[in-house]
């Protein structure tokens, strides 16, 4: 038996050689191979590739010219048979591209939204080498993370040799800055001398030294110093910050650009970590008080520069309850929880819902675009059939059937981005960002993709299907519409649903959560208090202050308080009568002056509240019921524990209240009798006339406190703050929701309007025979009730493991009720039902006389 050479080598060969020299090249070529074929097979396959190869030049190459001049001749015909179909059956052609074009218009919103998410953090020069330390705190209660470290640690990380640079800083306070008698609040925080070298926030000014070397350095933003001084050219100039009882006068040693959109940190100022923790008064390798970020000199090095930073911790701390690990601080924004110690993801989970979401919505209106091309298939039959019989080859009908969804795509694309650029504004409103409508790279290349993407899966199987057709069949009229067809459109449908119906559940989950967190009872009222910050003068004159608040129109009660709703301070240096090494607990810290807790509603479970009648409050502290049950203690009222500032007396356990978000459960917590240390003055307001009571509490302020910025915040304010991830991703689901059942029943309409024109003369013998409208209307709509049913059954089980999935990030929700479930399935078949019998009705209500007498 002869050896064959390479089928696709001999293909390439015939395909650009010139007809003078095929002939006698091939088969030179092929004797040459059966020769060295004996010696080595292998060996001569790859030279006979490389001797095609090699006459591929231009003497050998044949003229393309005719070939090329050929397929643009059929490009443009196919073109204008494109765009006469498109006239033809124009409401086809409206429904696929308001379907698509919204459907495309949702993905270019969501592609924004998710590259602006994942491009957070990530505009640093040594973003791939950056990383946080944290620590994670075992105690009896599990792992807790936190991102604070001591920050003693900062100087020992010079020993690191993985470690290339460091720095040191706070996490962004509100304070009160001054210049020239005129006071501002601003955003800021303390970093050490190296927090430009590590982090690439621009300076504009002052960067050619040290901007953060002396005490009384600062550096301000642009906006900061137009605020300040309306320029920028400031350096030098001097500014006091005001924080509690403390003030100091510092020198502007250098201007910042503003912090970009794409920075979690966002903040107005920096001043020096010296001066910072010169004031830390318990400096101490048990204060997790600092944040360290540290630039690996290679990723790689990730592990062996954590296991050393670890050890030089725990070798100065004496503890083996508290670990220190890395993690890459770009990482911090999309994967910020954790369970018991280990990641657990976070904003990520909202990335990967709308990227799904997204496919989601586009696969709907594709299946739209093939269900629509595929029934009206009936209706280009004579103009294939022609086309085969006079020579036309499948690929040239596939090809002209995609040049058809291709064009239709880049019209939707197009439009989409009309759509874009005039609803943006209020997508950002929505979505609380702050994106632009900008023609980069990235984006134009996705704009492609999508446009490919819908040009191919939308008119690949309308393609082939109708490429497909015998010409004489086709001829005789005998078109096969078989079972096959039928199901074809049948199954995209309940596809099509049952993901409709996922989202209507999401929404009804999500919304129904949302609802739980703002109405549950959360052991303390938090409606109409309103607070603000103790400083200047009112740290002096507080009872004053407090007096004269009772007095205002308005005004039910007031304290002083250091409740803040989502945290605070936590220490586990607490110790009582019969601690054991097992019992590490961390408790949160919240000081309190008195009346505090009656004033926001608290109830006692044992014992009392702080009251100025016991003059030994000062040594006393009340704990929740969680803290008692974790302490193991019976009848604690009385009973001494040991704090870090000495030994306090419980007086009281409080019912539990949640201090911190619902994603966690209640932990233990403390609260101290310190009404000097309080950080709050709060106010019950009455209900009905606040804005008027505002107002005359400002004025006191003002009065006590001249200068000074009246900056009210409230507690209700505070506690939707905690969830405005949630409620952002749940008004934005809500809207892409109502656009993918708007698309799918877009889809629906258009395919009952082609179904019922399809069986017109069917409608008009049936009445005819007695048929009345509402025999008519469950007839035609009996189809595409059951493909939704189906529809509802497939999406059931989908829907229920997806929303529990989500609610497991929540120690207290809602249940999963089946009405949920119910809702949302009859929701997604009343919508459908509405869509389809507008054209049923319409149908039933001509004359049967019309209908019959074209026959």
């Amino acid at each position: 038996m002869r050896p064959t050479p390479p089928h696709r080598a001999i293909k390439f060969l015939r395909w650009f050689c010139r007809e003078d020299f095929i002939e006698e090249v091939e088969g030179d070529l092929i004797e040459i191979f059966e020769m060295q074929f004996e010696d080595s097979p292998k060996k001569a396959r790859r030279k006979f590739y490389w001797s095609v190869l090699k006459y591929f030049r231009p003497e050998f190459i044949k003229a393309f010219s005719n070939q090329n001049s050929n397929y643009l001749t059929m490009q443009r015909h196919n073109l204008k048979l494109t765009i006469r179909s498109f006239l033809k059956y124009r409401s086809q052609f409206l429904i696929n591209l308001i379907g698509l074009s919204t459907a495309i218009a949702a993905v270019l919103f969501i592609y924004l939204w998710v590259s602006d998410e994942l491009g957070m953090d990530k505009f640093h020069q040594k973003d791939e080498q950056l990383f946080q330390i944290y620590s994670n705190h075992s105690d009896a209660a599990g792992i807790s993370t936190w991102k604070g470290v001591p920050g003693l640690l900062k100087d020992e990380l010079e020993t690191v040799p993985e470690v290339e640079s460091s720095t040191v800083y706070t996490d962004t306070h509100d304070f009160t800055l001054s210049s020239n008698d005129s006071y501002f609040r601003a955003l800021g925080k303390f970093a050490d001398s190296s927090f430009f070298d590590v982090f690439s926030y621009q300076l504009l000014s002052g960067g050619n030294k040290n901007p953060l070397k002396d005490e009384s350095a600062i550096i301000i933003s642009e906006s900061l110093a137009q605020k300040l001084f309306g320029s920028t050219d400031v350096i030098g100039k001097s500014v006091t910050w005001h924080f509690w009882e403390k003030q100091k006068e510092v020198f502007v040693s250098g201007v910042m650009k503003n912090t970009p959109n794409t920075s979690s940190d966002q903040f107005d100022f920096i001043m020096s970590w010296e001066f910072y923790h010169d004031m830390i008064e318990y400096k101490q390798w048990g204060n997790y008080y600092a944040r360290i970020v540290v630039a690996i000199n290679n990723p790689a090095n990730q592990q062996q520069a954590a296991s050393t930073i670890d050890k030089i911790f725990k070798e100065n701390a004496q503890t083996e309850k508290v670990t220190l690990f890395l993690k890459k601080y770009s990482d911090q924004y999309l994967f910020g929880n954790y369970e018991n110690g280990k990641e657990a993801g976070g904003r990520i989970e909202y990335v990967r819902l709308f990227s799904i979401v997204a496919f989601f919505i586009l696969f709907i209106a594709c299946i739209n675009f093939i269900n629509l091309s595929t029934a009206k298939a009936s209706q280009r039959t004579k103009e294939i059939s022609v086309k085969k019989t006079l020579g036309a080859s499948r690929p040239s009908l596939i090809n002209q059937h995609l040049t058809e969804s291709v064009l239709i795509s880049v019209a939707s694309m197009f439009l989409a981005l009309g759509l874009v650029w005039v609803l943006l504004p209020q997508f950002n409103l929505v979505s609380g960002k702050a994106l632009s409508f900008a023609f980069t790279w990235p984006f134009a290349l996705t704009a492609i993709s999508v446009v490919v993407f819908v040009g191919l899966i939308a008119g690949s199987y309308p393609a082939l299907y109708l490429s497909s057709f015998d010409p004489i069949a086709l001829l005789k009229g005998k078109l096969a519409k078989g079972k096959g067809e039928v199901r074809g459109r049948q199954v995209l449908v309940v596809i099509q649903f049952a993901l409709s119906i996922i989202l209507i559940v999401a929404v009804i989950v999500v919304q129904g959560q949302m609802s739980f967190l703002q109405n549950k009872n959360l052991g303390y009222d938090r409606d109409n208090i309103l607070y603000f910050e103790r400083e200047g003068k009112i740290l002096e004159n507080s009872e004053t202050v407090l007096h004269a608040i009772k007095q205002v129109k308005g005004v039910e009660g007031a304290a002083l308080s250091g409740f803040i709703i989502g945290g605070g301070n936590s220490t586990g240096g607490v110790d009582w009568e019969g601690k054991t090494e097992e019992d590490q607990i961390q408790f949160w810290e919240i000081k309190a002056g008195t009346g505090m807790l009656e004033l926001m509603g608290m109830e006692m479970a044992a014992g009392r509240e702080f009251t100025e009648e016991f003059s030994a409050d000062s040594a006393s502290v009340i704990i929740n019921e969680t803290a008692l049950e974790a302490m193991g203690m019976e009848d604690p009222i009385g009973k001494t524990i040991t704090h870090y500032t000495g030994e306090k007396k419980i007086v009281g356990v409080v019912k539990d209240f949640n201090l911190i978000s619902l994603h966690t459960k209640i932990e233990p917590m403390i609260i101290l009798y310190n009404p000097k240390e309080t950080h709050f003055v709060i106010a019950k307001l009455e209900k009905g006339n606040e804005a008027q009571t505002i107002q005359g509490i400002e004025e006191v302020y003002k009065k006590i406190n001249p200068g000074y910025v009246f900056k009210p915040q409230f507690l209700d304010q505070d506690y939707e703050a905690l969830y405005k991830a949630e409620q952002r991703v749940s008004g934005l689901a809500k809207y892409f929701s109502a656009l993918a059942i708007l698309i799918s029943c877009l889809g629906l309409f258009g395919l009952s309007a082609f179904t019922l024109e399809r069986r017109t003369k069917e409608i008009g013998i049936r009445k005819v025979l007695g048929a009345g409208q509402f025999n008519i209307l469950y007839l035609l709509s009996g189809d595409f009730t059951k493909m939704i049913l189906i529809g509802i059954l497939i999406s059931l089980p989908v829907s229920y493991y997806l929303a529990d999935q989500w609610l497991a990030n929540f120690a207290f929700h809602i249940s999963l009720s089946w009405w949920i479930f119910a809702l949302a399935g009859v929701s997604a078949l009343a919508v459908a039902w509405l869509t389809v019998s507008i054209q049923t009705i319409k149908a039933s209500n001509t004359n049967p006389v019309d209908t019959l007498k074209s026959e």
